[in-house]
């Protein structure tokens, strides 16, 4: 029986790696925060006070915009949503399902930036929708609110600050507390435990209706059933499977990310500027709804969905910030801290919001801790050297470089391996097209 379901069992661990993930980021914004967003309840708001740095372990997490995430349980009723006008300022608020579906947005390139008012409604809710509020449906009840301001540095806090505090999420009418995650039966084992989570959550909280046929596929794996849990006694060959399901699984998803397979590669540079296109079912308020921002091959937008949670949970659509990692040299070496790289724009990458690039450790996608507090490089970093024509050498290394230019734009990275990515916020027409090419990076030591 083990070898019959070994099979299914990676499939099932593709499928949900995405659903148990995701929500043990939400679990742990509830209960202990993450970094510089102390742990909040359900239905309000995080508010981070300084940009992240390395005590902000979330994979991939940005070095550009100030954090106020709000995790979303809607089980007792709707929220009534309040944004501030940020005279111009570019910020977003991007709403990410259980299954990490990107489903609405709102924001700068969205919505503007005038104060505004959203009903936010669980699924199947008929109501009245207050006067000048816009209505967002939610596809499962519980949700993330991931919002991200504009922040040029320490100085900036104050007026980020601002309006986080004009930020609200308030209960419409008389609502009991909302009861958050279900929990996982504690006494099955550990090398069992993500089968367990899986099983709660995707019943707590059901997939789109095109992915219910290939969910019910899994019943063989002890997936659907309400009752106890079939892992707290397991059959041995039903371990066995799911043991050895999960480790390839996840392997092939470490194997597809590093080698960016399905997407474009550009002087090394991969440009998954479509990987969240994964969401075919709710497209709400700021998404874009277009067979480009849309992937028709089920089975590969499942395969994809999961390898955007492991390398970017929680990253935008690439209409709303375009992302591009880089794991190898121009000569297609893997990039380590052992060797000294230069990167050079002689155009600076084309947004109508600003860019950067920020360092990363593998193979957990966190900041690097370094001697100069610089996580990430980019078009608002003070104290750049440009070229005599204007062009843009970065230097990545993990030592100090001792040429003042270089030192100035010095990005620095860990004594091992790692893993810089390139977001454009705002992108224009370029990046998509092919016009714009993201120069390589060069070995020079």
């Amino acid at each position: 029986m083990g070898t019959e379901l070994q099979e299914p069992a990676v499939k099932a661990y593709v499928y949900g790696f995405p659903l148990v993930f995701n929500l043990d980021q939400v679990r742990r914004y509830v209960t202990t925060g993450v970094g510089a967003n102390a742990a909040a309840p359900f239905n309000r708001f995080s508010h981070a006070g300084t940009l992240a740095g390395p005590r902000d372990t979330f994979v991939s997490i940005n070095n550009d915009t100030v954090y106020s995430i709000g995790q979303v349980d809607l089980s007792e009723g709707p929220l009534l949503l309040e944004v501030p006008d940020t005279g111009g300022a570019y910020y977003v608020l991007q709403f990410v399902d259980a299954w990490t579906d990107n489903f609405a947005y709102i924001g700068k390139r969205a919505t503007g930036t005038a104060a505004g008012r959203y009903l936010l409604t669980p699924p199947g809710w008929s109501g009245d929708v207050p006067a000048g509020a816009t209505r967002i449906s939610f596809p499962t009840v519980i949700a993330s609110i991931v919002g991200r301001w504009a922040c040029d540095g320490e100085g900036d806090l104050p007026r980020v600050g601002a309006l986080q505090r004009q930020l609200t999420l308030t209960p419409v009418g008389e609502q009991a507390a909302p009861p958050g995650l279900p929990t996982p039966d504690p006494t099955v084992p550990e090398e069992l435990a993500f089968w367990e989570k899986l099983r709660v959550y995707s019943q707590a909280y059901p997939p789109a209706a095109q992915d219910l046929p290939l969910q019910q596929a899994f019943a063989s794996l002890g997936l659907l059933g309400s009752g106890p849990s079939p892992y707290a006694q397991p059959d041995p060959d039903l371990v066995a499977a799911l043991t050895a399901g999960a480790k390839t699984g996840h392997d092939g998803l470490v194997a597809a990310l590093k080698s960016g397979a399905g997407d474009a590669t550009v002087n090394g540079w991969q440009q998954p500027f479509h990987i969240f296109d994964y969401n075919d079912d709710f497209l709400e308020i700021g998404t874009i709804d277009a067979p480009e921002w849309r992937i028709a091959d089920r089975a590969r937008a499942i395969g994809q969905r999961a390898a955007a949670a492991m390398a970017g949970l929680w990253g935008n659509h690439g209409y709303e910030a375009a992302y591009a990692p880089v794991y190898v040299d121009s000569a297609g070496d893997e990039l380590t801290g052992a060797n000294t790289y230069t990167l050079t724009f002689t155009q600076a990458p084309p947004v109508d919001a600003f860019w950067s690039i920020t360092m990363y450790n593998l193979p957990n996608f966190y900041l690097v801790d370094n001697p100069i507090g610089r996580y990430s490089i980019g078009d608002r970093t003070p104290g750049l050297v440009h070229g005599d024509d204007g062009s843009l050498t970065i230097t990545l290394s993990a030592t100090e470089p001792a040429d003042p230019t270089a030192r100035a734009n010095w990005l620095p990275a860990p004594a091992d391996g790692f893993r810089p990515m390139l977001r454009m916020y705002s992108p224009r027409p370029a990046v998509f097209d092919g016009s714009y090419e993201i120069p390589p990076i060069v070995k020079v030591g």
